[in-house]
């Protein structure tokens, strides 16, 4: 993710050497699009842009065998601090040499996860986003019922109502909206979301689509309540 182009002929020429397939993306709302519509090995990122952390936040919650080894591109005045703190691996110093880019991706391999053109592709979960007054907060479905979702975020969400939210289907691309009601979150950014409004038309595509999966009624409590080592770190509503 970057918009620098001496940055992306470097970055060009390295994971050419790498023999490594790459794809581009300017802003963090397309690299986070990329990052859950398939398996990436590595995750390069231009700190200097809006959004670089929230995008290795969300990188740091795939599961471990899907989780891309993440590089931070910083120059002379970007805050480093946040980037450590959001999961980021590696870091490379802008203007970018070859040599430090193919040292850093080399030490980097061993921790990729396999090429997905070598191994099964596996879909990560979908995205959902929640309006939280001016900004759209991006969080990752982990399960879904008719009644509501589970969810991760990078950051504890507080238990709150009438949230907007519209996702995407995984498999489809039937954009659902709606709004929910935050019913507990936990420190590590797990929550469960209830649907307080869901129009039929949504409700009719949710329930085909689970129908299709196999969902069954009782999946609707599982969904709902918070895993049971996180019980303790619910909070009531008000």
């Amino acid at each position: 993710m970057t918009r620098d182009r001496p940055s992306l002929r470097v970055l060009g020429a390295t994971f050419g050497v790498m023999q490594i397939e790459q794809k581009t993306c300017h802003d963090s709302a397309e690299a986070i699009e990329l990052l859950v519509q398939g398996h990436h090995s590595a995750l390069v990122l231009d700190f200097d842009l809006p959004g670089a952390e929230q995008v290795a936040r969300l990188a740091h919650l795939a599961a471990p065998r899907k989780r891309p080894v993440v590089f931070a591109m910083v120059s002379a005045f970007t805050p480093v601090g946040g980037a450590f703190q959001s999961g980021v691996n590696f870091v490379l110093y802008k203007p970018l040499e070859f040599d430090q880019v193919l040292r850093s991706l080399r030490a980097g391999q061993g921790f990729m996860p396999p090429n997905p053109r070598r191994s099964e592709r596996h879909t990560l979960e979908t995205l959902v986003y929640l309006q939280l007054g001016v900004a759209a907060l991006p969080a990752i479905v982990l399960d879904i019922s008719e009644q509501g979702m589970a969810l991760q975020t990078t950051e504890p969400l507080p238990t709150v109502q009438n949230v907007p939210l519209r996702f995407t289907l995984p498999g489809t691309a039937q954009l659902l909206e709606a709004t929910g009601e935050v019913i507990w979150s936990d420190e590590n950014g797990r929550a469960g979301m209830f649907f307080s409004d869901l129009p039929a038309a949504a409700r009719t595509q949710l329930k085909n689509w689970l129908a299709k999966r196999g969902g069954r009624a009782s999946d609707a409590v599982r969904v709902l309540l918070p895993p049971r080592r996180s019980r303790r770190g619910v909070h009531a509503g008000h």
